[in-house]
């Protein structure tokens, strides 16, 4: 078992130097070719910021899974490490087609979203690539089957809706600097202290590597940004969480309870909130809930007295927060289960409350207390 953490900490760590470094040069491909996102409309930034940074994680991710199955295949000291037996096994019969599946999948989502951070696509194209890119994963043998959703079509339904939702969740969520990838980056280290058993190595190591690729990038995307990861970035991040989620085991029979299978809803639960309650918003003020705007979870923080970095941060604590829940719950029995998914819808409606305080109690707040500080010096 420690030799499998020394193995992922070098996973985490030539993962994220590897980032680092093909974000920086794809920041540099896009300044000389101009591809770059412009501020207009509900947009925040203020210059025009060089995209291609999903390039880097992509590249990064793949490249470091090839370099794995290369050393896997000509060192007998990493074989031993990881047990001797082929690192798929986990997936069962046809693991070698399944893994096919998510890898052509993964690169049909970043291709679109490339195109569309340079060309532009349309939201029904992009959506349809989506829907293949998802179904593609189901017909090679990855899908949800668990109690009565075990009949194909359903599972087909279910599983396919899910990689969607979350693909596009995390792209919605990609508004402000350093938001979707400090979030992807939450949810793979939560993933990976989450899946189950403990001891399955493959699942643990792409956490690994996607969360070293997802730091290198962030480096460069921290308030205030060098560089965005665009659609290509966040469509294949919100892409291989969903696939991941599906991939991963959560509950195995003896353990204390089922509720465990709902692990990877608490653990995503930050780009699910947004989504819909960006839905909702937009249905209720009567607008096209495919137009964007500016009601996400960040932009309303920001409405209520933050700064778009403490929006961010706050964020990101919410998804610590939950993740850490997400953890507990394969060892938890069904009462304690509940209780910490009841923790959990508690924090989301203590932040609805927040969400519809009246606009300006922040910023009020912080007024009187800058008053009070210059009345003090007055006096």
């Amino acid at each position: 078992m420690n030799s499998l953490y020394i193995i992922y900490g070098f996973a985490l760590l030539n993962s994220f130097i590897l980032s680092l470094v093909l974000t920086e040069g794809f920041r540099v491909l896009a300044l000389k070719f101009n591809i770059l996102d412009v501020p207009q409309g509900r947009k925040s930034h203020k210059t025009p910021t060089p995209l291609l940074g999903g390039a880097g994680i992509y590249l990064t991710f793949n490249a470091l899974i090839l370099l794995f199955f290369f050393l896997y295949q000509i060192s007998p000291t990493i074989r031993e490490m990881i047990g001797g037996t082929s690192p798929v096994d986990f997936l069962g019969q046809g693991s070698f087609k399944k893994i096919i599946g998510v890898s052509i999948g993964g690169g049909i989502i970043f291709l679109l979203g490339l195109i569309d951070d340079i060309f532009t696509l349309g939201a029904w194209t992009k959506l349809l690539g989506q829907i293949l890119s998802a179904s593609l994963v189901v017909f090679c043998g990855i899908k949800i089957e668990m109690f009565f959703l075990s009949h194909w079509i359903i599972s087909y339904i279910i599983t396919v809706g899910w990689i969607v939702l979350i693909t596009n969740s995390l792209n919605l969520l990609d508004n402000m600097d350093g938001l979707c990838g400090g979030i992807s980056f939450i949810c793979a280290m939560s993933f990976f202290f989450c899946v189950q058993p403990y001891d399955e190595f493959f699942i643990r190591f792409l956490l690994m590597v996607f969360a070293g690729a997802v730091g290198g990038f962030l480096f460069h995307n921290i308030n205030p940004a060098r560089v965005f990861m665009g659609d290509a970035g966040s469509l294949f991040c919100g892409y291989f969480l969903s696939t991941i989620s599906v991939i991963g085991t959560y509950h195995l029979e003896g353990t204390p309870s089922r509720v465990a299978i709902l692990a990877p809803v608490v653990i995503l639960s930050v780009p699910l909130f947004d989504t819909f309650s960006v839905i909702y918003l937009r249905w209720r003020s009567g607008h096209s809930i495919f137009v964007g705007d500016k009601r996400h979870f960040s932009h309303r923080l920001v409405d209520l007295g933050m700064t778009p970095k403490q929006a961010v941060e706050f964020i990101w604590l919410v998804g610590i927060i939950v993740g850490i829940s997400a953890w507990f719950l394969p060892m938890l029995n069904f009462y304690q289960s509940g209780l910490v998914l009841i923790q959990v819808l508690g924090i989301y409606i203590l932040i609805v409350l927040l969400m519809n305080a009246p606009k300006g109690v922040l910023q009020n707040g912080n007024m009187t207390n800058a008053n009070r500080g210059k009345n003090g010096a007055q006096e």
